[in-house]
């Protein structure tokens, strides 16, 4: 009976209708709400290193006011929302379920597959999302010149016509090796706290936690996964659309780490910084304190019972 329990432990579960929908929903609220303001606040600090966060504000508002912060939601950050839920769902359950039939333990299983799903977003479908929305942030340097930035299937369309495929998914290393660390870090991370914080208040192994222990334990895994904001200024400056004579052409992730500290040092590479980990802490409270609420919504709404952890 032994050697039967560990492989019904480790059976896979059928990925349903009603988790792809749930993860869909609350990234779209997520983004549509205050995560969108601050991944624009964020690629701006990232575009333009000598601002400190109040003149990056004021750079997006003169933007276009409320709008401004806005930049890039319609439609690449909703089709990225709607779509990364599902990839990392089917992609992370499957390699966690391959590294726990090998041998690994619950943390090293859930590392391995937040890495796995993170590489699998970034080639299949936040590549060209993040890059068109670098682009549509950056691009109104543009029109601060006089010239009238073009609409953003127009910008789509002239960078798929010169540069092709690679084009538009320009940066999507970069991208890859964020998502797969910062994936990592934060199913690892918030693993970590969910056992300190069962060892302080006394839990066994695999009781549920509380909502508030459960924020606690998401928002620090988020938070401390911003130590990568390196790599996300590599990508926004691979993915800028800034015009700079002294920038390297053909950039790749090391001549743009090069460009970067060589120009702003250190301090360069960690820009945006605090708007990234603001809005891990906004994923967080949308993921977990709304997690509850959306999950009986998806329920009445499919009669289905909702498996997928948030």
């Amino acid at each position: 009976m032994s050697a039967v329990q560990p492989s019904a432990k480790l059976e896979k579960k059928p990925v349903k209708f009603s988790n792809l929908l749930l993860g869909a929903g609350l990234n779209m609220f997520e983004v549509t709400t205050l995560g969108q303001p601050l991944e624009v606040v964020k690629t701006t600090m990232a575009a333009n290193r000598g601002d400190s966060f109040a003149s990056a504000l004021t750079r997006v508002w003169s933007r276009g006011g409320i709008l401004g912060y806005y930049q890039g939601l319609i439609p690449w950050a909703w089709i990225e929302a709607s779509t990364k839920g599902a990839v990392l769902l089917f992609v992370a359950s499957e390699a966690e379920f391959y590294a726990r039939s090998f041998g690994a333990n619950d943390f090293v299983g859930g590392i391995s597959g937040g890495m796995a799903g993170g590489v699998a977003q970034a080639y299949a479908t936040m590549g060209f999302c993040t890059c068109m929305k670098t682009v549509e942030i950056t691009k109104h340097k543009i029109a601060a010149k006089g010239v009238k930035p073009p609409g953003t299937f127009e910008t789509f369309m002239d960078i798929y016509r010169r540069e092709g495929i690679r084009g538009i998914n320009k940066g999507v290393n970069a991208v890859a090796i964020r998502q797969t660390t910062n994936w990592g870090s934060r199913f690892g991370l918030s693993r970590l706290a969910e056992q300190g914080i069962r060892r302080a208040t006394g839990k066994e192994e695999g009781q549920k936690l509380g909502s508030m222990e459960k924020v606690l334990a998401s928002g620090l895994g988020g938070g401390l996964s911003a130590w990568n904001q390196p790599i996300e200024v590599i990508r926004v400056e691979m993915q800028s659309k800034t015009e700079d004579a002294k920038r390297p052409k053909n950039l790749t992730v090391g001549k743009t780490f090069n460009y970067i500290y060589s120009n702003n040092g250190i301090k360069g590479l960690y820009r945006g910084v605090t708007p990234r980990i603001g809005l891990g802490v906004w994923q967080t409270i949308c993921m977990v304190a709304f997690g509850d609420m959306a999950k009986e919504a998806v329920e009445k709404m499919t009669g289905e019972k909702v498996t997928a952890k948030h």
